[in-house]
């Protein structure tokens, strides 16, 4: 077994779930929360406050997601007593060339486990971009499902963005992890290395605050314009007038043909609770496998996960990573940090959202637009760059993904949306999360308390330090194990987050992910 060593004391962080009578929203980063938690006080539902959220982490977190990217919505709607999919992942340009990514001895950076590609083109800069999704899939979700107006869902997004972003010890972390790769790109370099270094606030001083170029303003543009502008008006001209200046493979066919899909859920079940995800391109279908491997392989007998219950985790997973590499394909694995958020709400309605978003990798392609300050995705790293397979580079296509975005509805009532970022560790993360409020019925509290394994692809399960000796036992007698804590950074087992709504008490709960001294459950202020 692999251990992990470590240069400082170990604490055991808790970060307890809140609930109120009112709605709920959790995010990654404390102001987005809040930002939601008031959408849904001015009468929003939980549709116009993830939208409001998602925006509004742009600006709190720009490396982690932002209008450059894409992502999928779960939404539940209490009056239809259903769920709807909202796709907006991001989609190659029609001018693009496999040529451009030829393939060169080695694997990728991190670990990559593909086949290396000529200066890492697929991975970052400028033929890493991809037509990004998020503006039209969040407009579309508005238009469909929400209450309030695009204008004021986008006002307090705005807002942020005119303030710049202050940086903190946890986005000089960030910001460092990337400084080699931002670097390369003036713009970027000039927004997040300021006289070319990291921000760094002083021991004892105000924190650093940084303008995040000209975003802001194409805030404004877009809340008085409408997410339309995105794709066909004068924000899509500054885009494309950027692309061409700068040799990114982006059309104004590209924007203007760009579509989200709005459809009915892919539906599973697990012992007896209804599993509601997207459908297609997304690790939904492989979250419905593993499940269905559990159901085989777990017999819940026990008050809480024991020995075999890991040991039927790891198993279960290992079966639909076999299967997913075997029939879908797959993303890689490069090691490095997600910047993908996830944001869960509840109203008091009783409406859930489950909302994954991404830019794919920390700061996307690490290519900032100066016209814009859109910091745009990295979208090609999602494809195979080996030809002739499902999910190889290509044109006009859309990636696989690894997001999983989840309604899960109990058969007692109860219901919860639930989701994770975290590359490859998102499902497994979702997986025993629909395992412990399923088989063992815990609270939200306790699931997001509840220490997880993970199994991502490769032959090495990692372990959680805090699971408790005959569990490192049972699964570590099958499989090459790993003991690593689930701490800030690095973070080796996802950050999930869970919002949950009792129908009898009309009550709803929020838990966020429990290590991040930013994530936030935000109850709606009464």
């Amino acid at each position: 077994m692999l251990t992990s060593s470590s240069l400082a004391e170990s604490w055991r962080v808790t970060k307890p779930a809140v609930s109120t009578s009112g709605g709920i929203v959790v995010t990654q980063h404390v102001l987005a929360s809040k930002v939601g938690s008031r959408i849904l006080s001015k009468g929003g539902n939980a549709v116009d406050a993830a939208v409001a959220a998602a925006f509004a982490i742009g600006a709190v977190e720009p490396w982690m997601s932002g209008i450059g990217g894409g992502g999928y919505m779960v939404a539940y709607m209490a009056d239809e007593h259903k769920s709807h999919a909202v796709e907006f992942g991001v989609k190659s340009s029609f001018s693009l060339d496999p040529g451009d990514y030829p393939l060169i001895e080695g694997t990728g950076p991190d670990l990559f486990t593909w086949p290396s590609v000529v200066e890492d083109r697929n991975i970052k800069g400028l033929y890493s971009i991809a037509v990004p999704g998020m503006v039209a899939g969040l407009d579309k979700a508005l238009e469909a499902f929400g209450t309030l107006d695009w204008r004021d869902v986008l006002a307090p997004a705005t807002r942020l963005a005119e303030q710049g972003m202050q940086v903190d010890w946890y986005g000089t972390l960030k910001i460092a992890s990337a400084a080699e790769d931002l670097s390369g790109f003036v713009n970027s370099s000039r927004i997040f290395l300021p006289n070319g270094f990291v921000p760094v606030g002083e021991w004892a001083g105000p924190l650093p605050s940084i303008r995040l170029g000209e975003l802001a303003r194409t805030m404004r543009r877009l809340a008085d314009a409408g997410a339309e502008d995105f794709y066909s008006g004068e924000i899509a001209g500054d885009i494309l007038a950027d692309a061409e200046g700068m040799g990114i493979k982006l059309t104004a066919e590209d924007l203007a043909a760009y579509r989200p899909h709005l459809s009915e859920v892919e539906r599973g079940s697990y012992r007896g609770a209804e599993i509601d995800i997207v459908p297609g391109l997304t690790a939904g279908p492989t979250l419905k496998y593993a499940l269905a491997s559990l159901a085989d392989n777990l017999r819940a007998d026990s008050a809480v996960p024991d020995a075999r219950a890991y040991a039927a985790y790891a198993r279960s997973l290992y079966d639909a990573y076999d299967h997913r590499l075997a029939f879908i394909g797959d993303v890689p694995d490069t090691g490095s940090p997600s910047c993908t958020t996830h944001i869960n709400v509840a109203d008091r309605h009783g409406n859930l959202v489950a909302l994954t978003i991404t830019l794919l990798s920390l700061f996307g392609s690490k290519v900032t637009l100066p016209r814009t300050g859109i910091l745009m995705n990295n979208g090609i790293m999602w494809f195979d760059p080996r030809p002739g397979r499902p999910n190889s580079i290509a044109a006009a296509k859309r990636p696989l993904s690894n997001m999983c975005p989840v309604v899960l509805l109990r058969e007692d009532g109860q219901r919860f949306a639930l989701g994770a970022s975290g590359g490859r560790r998102i499902m497994p993360a979702v997986f025993q999360l629909v395992s412990f409020l399923s088989d063992y019925r815990m609270s939200v509290d306790e699931a997001i308390h509840q220490p997880r394994l993970d199994v991502s692809g490769t032959e090495i399960v990692t372990l959680d330090a805090a699971l408790p000796p005959d569990v490192v036992e049972a699964v570590s007698s099958a499989h090459q194990t790993r003991m690593m804590p689930n701490g800030v950074y690095p973070n080796l087992f996802a950050c999930p987050s869970v919002v949950g709504h009792d129908p009898a008490l009309k009550q709803n709960v929020g838990g966020a992910f429990v290590v991040s001294p930013r994530a936030s459950a935000m109850p709606e202020q009464e």
